[in-house]
């Protein structure tokens, strides 16, 4: 059969000094950290068998994918089914002590943490990167892709695809900035996942970044 690795991205740290949760929207570049993050780990996959390199239209995860494309002389994919998660709560501050959740408001936005009820179903995340994910085994069927996506979206198709439920604590997700959540395939079936760090383990300090 033959071997194909897609390697799922979660973009380098963003320059977010109001602590904002942006989600969506746009402007919101790598901060200098993110910038070193995302050549570490073109450094690292400068060897590997990379033909595709996709990334979700959002600057962030374009910048993050920049540098490892330039080290394959690729151009980067965009695929739309990569951004980030929709979520109502975009443009707030959401940190716990100080943000949005503390103002009575917005507690009904909260009433279903399972679907959930603040921003786009989870199963529907998962649909899509799916889809992103097998569009990226296909073009690169014998090699390796990276596909630059965003943190929930990451993490909820790997549970999906490990059968756990699509709910969880967010504070408890391994994804850190810049990691890989590679999935490796034998010919049209899944085999392994791996997840690695080749930025190093880092998180921001600001909510969202």
């Amino acid at each position: 059969m033959t071997r194909t690795v897609v390697h799922m991205m979660r973009h380098g740290e963003v320059y977010n000094p109001d602590g904002i949760l942006y989600g969506r929207l746009p402007g919101f570049r790598l901060s200098s950290d993110g910038v070193a993050q995302a050549n570490k780990v073109a450094d690292v996959l400068a060897d590997h068998d990379i033909t595709h390199v996709f990334a979700s239209p959002l600057q962030r995860a374009q910048q993050t994918a920049t540098p490892i494309a330039a080290a394959h002389g690729l151009t980067i994919e965009t695929d739309d089914r990569l951004i980030e998660a929709d979520n109502v709560f975009e443009g707030l501050r959401v940190s716990v002590g100080d943000g949005a959740l503390r103002r009575p408001r917005h507690w009904a936005k909260l009433r279903d943490p399972f679907t959930p009820s603040w921003g786009e179903p989870y199963i529907h995340i998962a649909h899509r990167m799916l889809a992103a994910a097998t569009k990226a085994r296909e073009a690169a069927q014998g090699h390796e892709a990276v596909c630059v996506s965003h943190q929930l979206p990451v993490y909820t198709l790997r549970r999906f695809l490990e059968g756990q439920r699509l709910w969880h604590d967010p504070r408890a997700r391994q994804c850190s900035l810049a990691s890989l959540t590679s999935l490796l395939f034998d010919g049209d079936a899944l085999v392994d996942i791996v997840y690695s760090e080749p930025a190093g383990s880092s998180d921001p300090l600001t909510t969202g970044a």
